[in-house]
């Protein structure tokens, strides 16, 4: 059985699927598990729904609906299955679901304008087979799907998500509940997907001894869970030097605040000594916000210079800067061999001019992943696995490419994927901080990897507890509090 924390690729999944199908002999028998698990998990979520409006497609993913739709017409419900004019059942599973539907006295209707009411509609109509834009007429049953108003129960996938990608290239079901089979589903956890998939859920079935053969995940996720392994508790024989020194660059002419977000978010993620080289009309106004920082002002690089050599990580870029002094800062920091954190300005200084960081974290956005790759941010949003794991490559660094689901990629490992987060994040600021928390953490003795996926479930975490009083209007500071909890786990 895998992991529930492993993602897989779509190829993976399909051939799972026939691997299973093949040993057992029969493929019906995964089928008839499929919608036995959906007809459970249906009756656990909505134990009081009568009527349901099973919408099937003509692959096998309506062939599980059909077999959903029999057992429900077999514990009393009142069931409709609805599909296409020309929707029918077209392979030999579904048929054969479809049928034992039918045998039972089951009902079908032919889709026109509207959906039959109901109390649960259930989304089985194309699942992983669709990674394109569905066609009108499929778009208008989809359309029908959103607008019907009772919840949604996806199989699988929601129709017009694209399950490998996360990609949404045209209609898509709005699913509250999703159920996916044997494996989850990398596409369901990143990108456009998180807007449609609501509840992922997992029926992993039962799979014949060998079906899993030769087959890897593609990514895993990042969750909560993994806090206490990443974070100990620290020994009781310990001192600030052990905690890590953290030195922030940054902060040019109007820009104090990121670094100060950067410098404060460091701090409460555990670092022991933390150094700011700025401008010198920041100095006073971190000071005042905060006296636990050691805030210098920097005119040139003969004064950065001490504070590198002892440094134990430099995070570098959060209100940089691309002016001459900004550069010289980036110059040296490139230079002084130390673990580097790089976001923002740092990121664009280093697409100007492109070099191998092994060891270090860079942190973009899509649009600085875009320009990172000398490409647009489409083409980042389209894969973002691609985009995360050719950076990595690119740079020979661990980079969390940030966005909904960030991805944390490095070479030679296993993609993570964080599934905490929220819509409110998306504010100026939220990247400074970001950037101190893994910093903080590599200071205290993570690897970039761990570090940097770490911090962003840190980070992300923050922002769901943060935003308990909503999402608009939150603003990076508020995370603070919640540092420090979530990193003594």
């Amino acid at each position: 059985m895998p992991d529930p924390a492993d993602l897989f690729d779509i190829a993976s999944a399909r051939h799972i699927d026939a691997q299973a199908s093949a040993l057992l002999g029969d493929g019906f028998g995964l089928m008839l598990q499929a919608g036995k698990a959906a007809w459970q998990c249906l009756l656990q979520r909505w134990p009081e729904a009568q009527r349901l409006v099973v919408v099937c497609g003509p692959g096998n993913n309506g062939g599980d609906g059909y077999v959903l739709a029999r057992l429900a017409r077999q514990s009393g419900r009142k069931v409709c299955v609805v599909h296409l004019p020309h929707g029918g059942p077209r392979t030999p599973l579904a048929q054969r679901a479809c049928t034992e539907y039918l045998a039972q006295g089951g009902q079908v209707e032919i889709f026109r304008d509207t959906l039959p009411p109901g109390d649960v509609v259930v989304d089985a109509l194309f699942g992983i087979g669709l990674a394109r834009a569905p066609e009108q007429e499929d778009a208008a049953l989809i359309g029908a799907i959103n607008r019907h108003g009772a919840p949604v129960f996806a199989l699988d996938v929601p129709s017009g998500v694209d399950a490998d990608l996360g990609r949404v290239p045209g209609a898509a079901v709005r699913a509250e509940v999703v159920l996916q089979f044997i494996v989850a589903h990398r596409g369901l956890y990143t990108g456009d997907a998180l807007e449609f998939a609501g509840e992922r859920l997992l029926a992993p079935l039962e799979l014949p001894d060998g079906a899993l053969a030769g087959v890897e995940p593609s990514a895993r996720i990042w969750d909560e869970g993994h806090l206490l392994v990443e974070l100990p508790p620290r020994r009781l024989n310990t001192h600030k030097g052990e905690s890590g020194r953290v030195l922030c660059i940054g902060g040019n002419a109007g820009s104090g605040g990121a670094v100060m977000l950067c410098a404060e978010s460091a701090l409460r993620s555990g670092a022991g000594l933390l150094s700011v080289a700025t401008r010198m009309q920041h100095v006073a106004p971190l000071l005042a916000r905060c006296p636990e920082v050691m805030a210098l002002p920097v005119d040139d690089g003969a004064q950065v210079q001490p504070l590198l050599e002892r440094a134990g990580v430099v995070a570098v870029g959060p209100g940089l800067g691309r002016d001459d002094w900004a550069q010289e800062l980036w110059r040296l920091a490139l230079a002084s061999g130390r673990p580097l954190v790089v976001d923002a300005d740092a990121l664009n200084l280093l697409a100007a001019a492109p070099r191998p960081l092994p060891g270090t974290v860079l942190t973009p956005h899509p649009g600085e992943a875009a320009r990172l790759l000398g490409t647009d941010t489409a083409t980042i949003q389209h894969d973002r696995y691609a985009a995360a794991q050719a950076l990595a490559e690119r740079f020979h660094a661990t980079v969390v490419l940030k966005g909904a689901g960030s991805l944390v990629a490095s070479p030679g490992e296993l993609p993570r994927v964080v599934t905490a987060g929220n819509p409110g994040m998306a504010v100026g600021g939220m990247g400074d901080l970001l950037t101190g928390v893994i910093a903080a953490l590599r200071a205290q003795g993570l690897s970039p990897f761990s570090a940097a996926s770490t911090g962003a479930l840190v980070h992300a975490l923050a922002g769901d507890a943060a935003s308990a009083e909503g999402q608009r209007g939150l603003l990076p500071s508020d995370l603070l509090p919640h540092l420090r909890r979530l990193c003594n786990p």
